[in-house]
């Protein structure tokens, strides 16, 4: 198996509020944290921080070799991280802070997806690109009750209004999800900030060429500037090799 990740501060924002980083557990399985924090000032780089380094260092704890039980570990841990950000956003300096969270714990042969927010996931397959999460937010919510089309929902106004989070003031509700993983296959997980910026289509083009791993995150991240680079942009690429199975 192969790992790359890169994170881009963009052409327009003056900080960059996104955070990711891998961690391994005690029986060397790999935990993938990508998070987009949201806030004034420094609150959204305390909220992504605070979000990948606690789940981070509470995998490092685990003993988890199979993804038997995952979800729960999952479901369990955010929930007690939501609440933990929720207070610190209480506070004058941090107040209203939150983030999304895109995570992947992989096993062999297996791979769980815990999903809050805006961010993506998707795997690329034999020339396919497959979304595997549902956008948290309120244009995707009109999209899939048919009040707009997916093209109005592209260049929508209300477009980075997202209704959950982490730091939510009551429980959030988590996506969470298990797949099993061919060889060959890609696993590509986002910020909005590619994702607004770069068609899928395009994120295919790139991901299928006969570059390195590490090439692709640069170019990905490099065409997402070159169309305008309105937003952080983070993205972390995975390829599933035959022994990983």
């Amino acid at each position: 198996m192969e790992i790359s990740f890169l994170s881009d501060i963009g052409k327009i924002r003056s900080t960059n509020q996104d955070y990711i980083q891998v961690f391994y557990n005690q029986k060397n399985c790999v935990l993938v944290l990508l998070a987009d924090g949201m806030g004034g000032h420094k609150a959204g780089d305390v909220a992504s921080k605070m979000t990948v380094k606690t789940l981070g260092f509470k995998w490092e704890l685990t003993d988890f070799a199979t993804s038997e039980n995952i979800e729960q570990w999952f479901t369990k841990e955010i929930q007690s991280l939501n609440k933990e950000v929720y207070a610190k956003g209480l506070n004058k300096e941090f107040l209203g802070m939150g983030t999304t969270l895109e995570a992947v714990a992989i096993f062999s042969g297996t791979y769980t997806i815990a999903h809050v927010g805006d961010g993506r996931s998707y795997v690329l397959r034999s020339d396919k690109i497959i979304q595997l999460t549902q956008d948290h937010s309120f244009v995707n919510d009109l999209f899939l009750a048919g009040e707009i089309t997916a093209e109005e929902a592209k260049n929508h106004p209300q477009k980075n209004i997202i209704t959950r989070s982490i730091g939510m003031p009551d429980k959030v509700h988590i996506d969470v999800t298990t797949q099993a993983f061919l060889p060959g296959d890609y696993l590509l997980l986002s910020s909005d900030g590619l994702t607004n910026m770069v068609s899928d289509e395009e994120i295919l083009k790139i991901v299928m060429s006969t570059q390195t791993i590490e090439e692709k995150v640069k170019d990905l991240i490099a065409l997402a500037n070159k169309n305008g680079g309105k937003d952080n942009i983070t993205v972390s690429l995975i390829h599933f090799e035959k022994e990983d199975i």
